[in-house]
């Protein structure tokens, strides 16, 4: 039996489902000749680790896991992991203690049994981590967009791994053209059917399919994090400082050569306003621009045919991000009917990719890219992608 050993970082919605989707597999990867054993779980204030490490085969109970899901998805978001301490089979650290612990656990299985350390934040803190803890030999998977790549494009769906195939075999990629954030396609579509702006984004949150924050998505950022990232795969030497932040683009000609389109504005930024007072009264004061600038792009005949702006007339209303020559754009534009974006309805997430042997038609990626149980299922399939790397 190959025993994988997993520290999870991050036990929000996507953390928690993937601790549902590992006990949920058990008997299919004990068929596989596979065990996941976790061995530490944080959230954003305390880590919690089984208590010998050193032992090699020490591992959380299920029975422990389900009362961790239990527990964090019952408890106020304030209630930090180190309240299940009186659990016997765990370690509690602090926030301020839980970076060294976790190194400290890489360290010392690392050097023997392997260790994947899975981060399924949302944020930039943990890169320190993740780069100490590959140092010591260890793998990382994420979901959080800020540090790397992955499973932070397309959800589950295999949009780097068919993007690093076409490269690996030698094929220009000559375009890329998506919608990637099964956030803003959900909240699209709705508020193109009459419901209020507020109310969508909202919902969106409840099913989770935003980011802990909501205005991470509405800024457009999480969809350039993910533009970022699959230009650079392209060789396109640019960070996310270069890109600009626009709100709403009336066309391609207004488009700075990178720049992003957010949806509020800067006085309700995360700098000024609270969450909750974002939530409960900034939301709403968005409803009718929004629905505004929505009506008159459903009435314009602007619109991508992926490599010029012509005068199509069945068009929709799309957020996309896209890749031309030495262009990474993202904005609310409108996009043929009869197109897979055009296509596409609520939180899907489609790629159209254009090269040398895709000239003509696109490779079309399409599936759902938004929530918390397909991300969770995606990074479980990374984790065990990589078990050639730990041995019997």
């Amino acid at each position: 039996m190959k025993k994988i050993g997993v520290l999870l970082m991050g036990c929000g919605g996507v953390g928690r489902d993937l601790l549902q989707h590992i006990l949920a597999c058990r008997s299919l990867h004990a068929q596989q000749g596979l065990a996941l054993r976790v061995v530490g779980v944080c959230d954003s204030k305390s880590l919690i680790a089984v208590s010998d490490v050193d032992l090699l085969v020490s591992q959380f109970s299920d029975p422990f896991l389900k009362e961790i899901c239990r527990f964090k998805a019952s408890s106020s978001p304030s209630a930090p992991l180190s309240d299940l301490k009186t659990f016997d089979e765990c370690v509690a650290y602090t926030n301020a203690e839980s970076a060294e612990k976790i190194v400290e656990i890489a360290s010392v299985l690392g050097r023997s049994t392997g260790l994947v350390v899975v981060d399924c934040t949302a944020s930039a803190e943990t890169i320190g981590i993740l780069t100490r803890v590959v140092d010591l030999g260890c793998c990382i998977v994420l979901a959080n967009k800020k540090p790397l790549t992955v499973r932070m494009v397309g959800a589950g769906l295999p949009v780097i791994t068919s993007l690093n195939r076409i490269l690996a075999s030698g094929d220009y990629v000559r375009c890329m053209i998506g919608s990637l954030s099964g956030t803003l396609g959900y909240v699209m579509s709705e508020v193109a059917d009459g419901k209020p702006f507020s109310v969508v984004v909202k919902e969106a949150k409840s099913l989770g399919y935003t980011e802990p924050d909501p205005r991470d998505d509405l800024s457009g950022m999480d969809v350039a994090r993910k533009a970022l990232i699959l230009s650079r795969l392209l060789g396109l030497l640019i960070n996310l400082e270069d890109i600009k932040v626009q709100v709403f683009v009336e066309n391609m000609e207004s488009f700075h050569p990178f720049s992003v389109e957010s949806l509020y504005p800067d006085k309700m930024g995360p700098d000024k306003m609270s969450l909750e007072d974002f939530l409960g009264s900034g939301l709403p004061l968005l409803d009718k621009d929004v629905e505004k600038e929505l009506k008159q792009l459903l009435c314009e005949e602007m619109c991508s045919d992926m490599f010029a702006w012509s005068q199509i007339q069945d068009a929709v209303p799309s957020l996309v991000s896209f890749y031309i020559c030495c262009r990474c754009s993202v904005g609310i534009l409108e996009v043929p009917k009869d197109s897979a974006l055009g296509r596409s309805k609520g939180s899907d997430n489609v790629l159209e990719i254009y090269s040398r042997c895709y000239n003509k038609l696109p490779l079309v990626i399409q599936g759902a890219g938004a929530g918390n149980d397909t991300t969770a299922a995606g990074v479980l399939a990374d984790i065990i992608d990589l078990q050639d790397l730990f041995s019997s």
